[in-house]
């Protein structure tokens, strides 16, 4: 290891992905920047042998520039505690964030240092692509709204000083969600100065899903209540104004047409079945209208959509017993 502090220090957590954890990597050692001027270090959550031969194979084709370096992470599960693990552990006053899933352009690390060097700049979201197919699913939109994101982790930049002052990243998201909303949020809530560096390019290809995923992801969802007790007015500002009006109806009248039919009431529990039987046929027409019309699409939206309103409330109450009563 060279005496020599970077000028920046990439972190990329990663868990169980060697091949795209390569393919990332090979983006990383090809940066413009020239290679004594970084450092990157794989936080390896939930140590993997073919994880460390990954980078060690990486690391000898790059013959230290820059310096790749593996840190299995034990003590906590989860990006967020990864990433912890992982610039305490950098060497530089600038710390860049990626994913394992991504692909940094060559000028990525050089744009977000220029962003970087504006007086009194803390942090910088870079851009981040998301090629989307000629016919994207419902689950491809989804996916693609990372794009949008206003600072997400798949592409910023933070000084070391701020992630201190703050903490760094909150060790009880231990799932991928939100976790870059509340470091983005407490940078806000101390006053830190963050730019956008639109040349600072990341390309974050889509991942085939397995089918009916989008039931499995609304677990994450009880992080919104984490994210929302530690900071409602931002939250309100950059997430959503109110709660999910449309998903508390759709339970109610579940709910109502269950327990009409517990106390024997058919009529109230049929008016109440229907108005959720069209209530959810809504909600598919709503997504359908916007993805492909494929037979897999159809068949996917067909059955997430009348459980993904139920279980969207569902890990939320989960979140407010966990996290402490306070439910967006």
């Amino acid at each position: 290891m060279t005496d020599r502090t970077p000028l920046v220090s990439v972190v990329v957590p990663t868990r169980n992905r060697p091949e795209l954890l390569a393919r990332c990597l090979r983006a990383l050692i090809g940066q413009t920047l020239g290679g004594d001027s970084y450092e990157v270090v794989v936080c390896d959550d939930g140590p993997a042998e073919a994880v460390r031969v990954v980078v060690q194979k990486l690391a000898d084709l790059a013959q230290g520039r820059p310096m790749l370096r593996y840190i299995p992470v034990t003590a906590t599960q989860g990006p967020a505690g990864a990433r912890n693990a992982g610039w305490r552990a950098a060497r530089s006053a600038v710390i860049a964030f990626t994913d394992d899933d991504t692909i940094p352009e060559p000028y990525w690390l050089r744009a977000g240092l220029d962003a970087m060097a504006s007086p009194g700049v803390q942090a910088v979201a870079g851009r981040i692509v998301m090629p989307l197919p000629e016919r994207p699913t419902d689950m491809d939109l989804d996916a693609a709204g990372l794009a949008s994101a206003e600072f997400a982790t798949a592409n910023c930049f933070v000084m070391r000083d701020a992630l201190e002052r703050v903490g760094g990243f909150d060790e009880r998201y231990t799932l991928a969600w939100r976790e870059d909303s509340d470091l983005h949020f407490a940078l806000i809530d101390t006053g830190q100065r963050i730019v956008s560096a639109p040349g600072a390019k990341v390309v974050h290809p889509l991942r085939r899903t397995h089918f009916g995923a989008g039931l499995h992801m609304q677990r994450k969802v009880m992080f919104d209540v984490l994210l929302y007790r530690k900071f409602p007015d931002l939250y309100r500002q950059h997430i959503r104004k109110g709660p999910p009006w449309f998903y508390l109806l759709v339970c109610g009248s579940f709910l109502l047409a269950l327990v009409n039919f517990l106390a024997g009431d058919r009529p109230s529990a049929a008016a109440a079945a229907l108005l959720w039987a069209l209530l959810s046929l809504l909600f598919f027409f709503r997504r359908l209208r916007r993805s492909a019309f494929t037979l897999r699409n159809i068949a996917e939206l067909a059955v997430t959509s009348v459980f993904i309103p139920l279980l969207s409330v569902f890990w939320r109450l989960v979140g407010a017993v966990r996290f402490g009563l306070a439910v967006p």
